[in-house]
């Protein structure tokens, strides 16, 4: 399954993002197929810096390519649409009466 992930780079206490495309069974910073931006996470109060090719992130997302939930929140910032996550929920087992 293709993923779109963040790939951590930059220095220590000084975290940058690549946004990337790559294989879900790849390594997060090994092999990817390609990068479609960078996130800068800033301390709270101040804006986040988010650079992102919108119509590449578009096209991987019609692909059928699954962003984890960071990229989801970052997709958003920089105006992207996205489908919510889906979220499997497990039917409750019906309880016994104990006589």
């Amino acid at each position: 399954m293709v993923v779109i992930r963040l790939a951590r780079v930059g220095k220590k206490h000084d975290p940058a993002y690549r946004i990337t495309v790559a294989d879900s069974r790849k390594y997060v910073t090994g092999k990817f197929i390609e990068v479609i931006g960078t996130y800068i996470p800033t301390p709270m109060g101040k804006q986040q810096k988010v650079t992102l090719n919108t119509e590449k992130a578009k096209a991987w997302l019609t692909k059928g390519a699954q962003p984890s939930d960071t990229v989801r929140h970052v997709l958003r910032l920089a105006g992207v649409e996205t489908k919510p996550s889906k979220k499997q929920v497990k039917a409750a087992k019906p309880k016994t009466a104990k006589a």
